[in-house]
């Protein structure tokens, strides 16, 4: 399935990782007929496989874990499921816009870390796949909320161990819907005059001029924060990135000093595993994953 989606990568952006052909403005090359029958065809056979990962996902038997917590994620007032635009919203009822990032992620220094802490109305919040459900659920694909169903998942859902599953709800959501738009085009045809021509035609997309821009989109664990300032020649002087791990360092760290008192009972080697699987449940990037913890045992 991963292949599949890199493959599709390819086609749409010119490579599997780091596109070359989305650039500010649009694309330089949009898909022709066969590209679209060929990704159509790549997405077709992954239902199998995305059927399967659900099916082995219903046998297994996750952590028993429970903490209350402020969930973050894009909200918006149209029926997509939002990824890509949209308001900041809050499971505790509250939205801005995305130019009022910083009154969400609230940084602050703590002295026995070298990374930020954030937080909004209480003393932490997650981001992430469980964090759009959470928020978001009622404008899944209907393939996706037969496979909440199915997994048992119903917001709102305070087990961040969990977050895995939500995950997969959101793979099988962005599957649907990919094969949904790529059909679309199918039947309404693509502009090829919308491409743009480097050189020719992109001067006349985006005029360079002074002034600060902030982008808030959801990527895979959670939302991300990004602001840049330019000057008159179009060149950045200033940038600013929050990005989702580091929201939620603070949340992780708060889920386990609720949960090291639940499991004392466990041997050290029990609980260790518990506290790692907690961790990589947030999906970190592979480095945090594998660093992030050290846990000392003292009077055991």
């Amino acid at each position: 399935m991963k292949k599949a989606c890199n493959d599709v990568c390819d086609i749409l952006v010119g490579r599997h990782i780091h596109p070359i052909s989305a650039i500010v403005g649009g694309f330089t090359k949009l898909p022709r007929e066969k590209d679209l029958d060929a990704m159509l065809e790549m997405l077709y056979d992954m239902r199998s496989g995305m059927d399967a990962t659900v099916e082995l996902a219903a046998g297994l038997k996750f952590p028993v874990f429970e903490r209350e917590t402020e969930y973050v994620a894009l909200l918006s007032d149209d029926a997509e499921y939002p990824m890509l635009q949209g308001d900041v919203g809050s499971s505790d009822g509250k939205r801005v816009t995305k130019y009022e990032y910083k009154k969400v992620t609230n940084e602050f220094i703590v002295p026995h870390s070298s990374a930020k802490h954030a937080r909004w109305h209480r003393e932490s919040y997650a981001v992430g796949a469980l964090a759009r459900f959470n928020l978001n659920a009622t404008k899944l694909h209907p393939k996706a909320k037969e496979v909440a169903n199915t997994l048992n998942m119903k917001p709102k859902v305070t087990n961040p161990y969990l977050n895995t599953v939500a995950q997969l709800i959101e793979c099988v959501h962005s599957l649907e819907d990919s094969i949904r738009i790529l059909e679309d085009f199918k039947r309404k045809k693509i502009n090829y005059d919308e491409e743009i021509i480097v050189g020719l035609n992109e001067q006349n997309r985006i005029k360079v001029k002074a002034g600060t821009g902030v982008g808030a989109v959801e990527v895979p664990r959670g939302i991300l924060f990004h602001c840049y300032e330019v000057d008159k020649k179009g060149i950045i002087i200033k940038t600013n990135c929050i990005i989702p791990t580091s929201q939620n360092v603070n949340n992780i760290e708060r889920d386990m000093k609720k949960l090291v008192p639940e499991i004392l009972h466990k041997s050290d080697e029990d609980i260790t595993l518990s506290l790692e699987m907690l961790v990589r449940a947030y999906d970190p990037c592979i480095s945090c994953s594998a660093h992030f913890l050290n846990v000392k045992y003292v009077n055991r």
